[in-house]
């Protein structure tokens, strides 16, 4: 134990890392709100017509997602962690009521500007706030933990929300849930979080595992090295990429597809609900066993897993050949998501973490804008099945190039990144 008293580890700080798992999910919650009803939303009441005009709120939150989770990095080792938690949350406060009363899809793709930012702010910080809180030894884990939780709510309430459509119209009463949970989240965060950012003091004080790592950084360098030079956190970066491009095309289109062989709006909304259930739960074991048995070989196989399940989604044509593939997509996702993170935090030092982290999730988090851009390029110009076969064909080449290019990064490797090639 130090001087302070602090000490790191899951158990040792396990209420408020349960604390900040609640938060999270309420955060994921957010956008589960959207997924099912938004893209019905568009055709059936503001009568969009073209893919790539419809996917325009998912390029606005995919944009302003990924450069707020760099700032959310910088500004967490400037300010601390707890005042952009609570920063985000502030935002997220007009969000559902610009959805529930928007007159036009200008205001759609404003709510979703503003809940691109709730989300980096957030979600950015509630994961640096658990890696700072357990320490070295159990970083998948807690990402595991932490995106399970975050997932599962995006499942639950994508769920939900088309119950509630179904039953009840597509506004105004799906959108009631974001307003309690952004209600809910606000004042756990206010009043119950506490700062981390003396646990990651103390965790950079001690014997690092990997000596090989610099200690201090400028932003500069942060950046160049989690985007380009170290081979394990670029590929973690491409592949963090390609995994929510697949994310956001499945926002944007898979709604629309499974519709149009004729499925009611709840069946849709459990098709669309399937996929982060499986991801949100799969995480509480893969983070763990990332933790076991090292992360590169567990991302590589995610990326393989979910080029395949695309590949069947564009085959498929029955509620039965979509769930089978929706499972499979959300096992694969489960492989990647957790461990990409517990990646990035075995190769940076406490120092420097953070940033780093920012910078994964900026590149990470503009796979939503991709998605956005390719699924309604492709689609328009083809159709929403090619789109599909589009993303299939990246991440078997995303998950090609990480068996190629990255190294071990498990401590329990004793692999450092001056080791690497």
């Amino acid at each position: 134990m130090s001087s302070t008293g602090l000490r790191l580890g899951l158990r040792a700080n396990l209420a408020q890392f349960s604390l900040l798992v609640l938060v999270n999910a309420l955060v994921g919650g957010m956008v589960g709100q959207e997924q099912t009803v938004l893209p019905l939303l568009a055709e059936q009441e503001f009568h969009l017509s073209g893919y790539t005009f419809l996917l325009t709120y998912v390029f606005v939150f995919g944009i302003s997602k990924a450069a707020t989770n760099y700032f959310a990095g910088t500004c967490s080792d400037r300010f601390g962690r707890k005042p952009v938690l609570i920063a985000g949350w502030l935002i997220a406060l007009p969000i559902p009521a610009m959805l529930i009363w928007a007159p036009n899809w200008g205001w759609i793709v404003a709510a979703n500007l503003l809940l691109g930012i709730n989300q980096g702010l957030t979600w950015s910080t509630t994961v640096i706030m658990k890696i700072d809180l357990v320490g070295p030894h159990q970083r998948g884990l807690a990402m595991g933990l932490n995106e399970a939780a975050g997932y599962s709510a995006v499942a639950i309430t994508a769920a939900l929300a088309g119950h509630l459509a179904e039953q009840h119209g597509l506004r105004p009463v799906p959108f009631l849930l974001g307003a309690a949970y952004v209600v809910l989240a606000l004042a756990l965060s206010s009043l119950a979080v506490r700062e981390t950012r003396e646990h990651a003091r103390l965790e950079a004080g001690q014997p690092t595992p990997t000596p090989g790592v610099r200690t201090e950084l400028t932003n500069r360098q942060v950046f160049t090295r989690t985007t380009i030079t170290d081979p394990a956190l670029s590929s973690a970066s491409q592949g963090g990429l390609v995994n929510n491009l697949n994310f956001g095309l499945s926002w944007g289109l898979f709604p629309l597809l499974f519709a149009s062989a004729g499925l009611t709006v709840d069946r849709v909304g459990l098709l669309v609900a399937l996929y982060p259930a499986v991801w949100g739960a799969g995480q509480l074991a893969t983070g763990a066993l990332s933790d076991r048995w090292g992360r590169k070989h567990l991302i590589t196989a995610g990326m393989l897993t979910q080029a395949a399940a695309l590949a069947l989604i564009a085959l498929a044509n029955t509620f039965s050949g979509w769930a089978l593939a929706t499972l499979l997509l959300g096992a694969g996702t489960a492989m990647v998501y957790p461990t990409l993170l517990a990646a990035i935090g075995d190769v940076a030092h406490p120092g420097w973490r953070a940033r780093s982290v920012g910078v994964y999730r900026l590149w990470r988090d503009s796979g939503y804008a991709a998605g956005a851009v390719l699924g309604g390029i492709v689609a328009d110009l083809a159709d929403l099945r090619a789109a599909v076969w589009a993303a299939a064909a990246l991440s078997l080449a995303s998950g090609i190039s990480i068996a190629i290019r990255m190294y071990e990064t498990h401590p329990q490797t004793h692999r450092t990144a001056s080791d690497a090639p």
